[in-house]
């Protein structure tokens, strides 16, 4: 699904990248747009841990939670 609008990002990449890249640079770019993502949901995550008070017990119950709906 391709959105109506470009988003403020869209706007923004085209503006800065009208010149042709070569394969290696957008490979390299898309690199760090993943990496910069990442980063930032791990980031969110980390705060949730401490938020919630999760622990190793916490992780072990979800796994079992998503084994049995599996397996069901």
């Amino acid at each position: 699904m391709i959105p109506a609008r470009l988003t403020n990002l869209q706007q923004e990449l085209l503006k800065i990248f009208s010149i042709e890249l070569s394969d290696k640079d957008l490979l390299d770019i898309k690199h760090l747009l993943a990496n910069h993502f990442a980063g930032k949901a791990s980031d969110e995550m980390d705060r949730l841990w401490d938020a919630n008070q999760w622990d190793q017990q916490t992780m072990a119950t979800w796994l079992a939670e998503h084994s049995r709906v599996k397996k069901g």
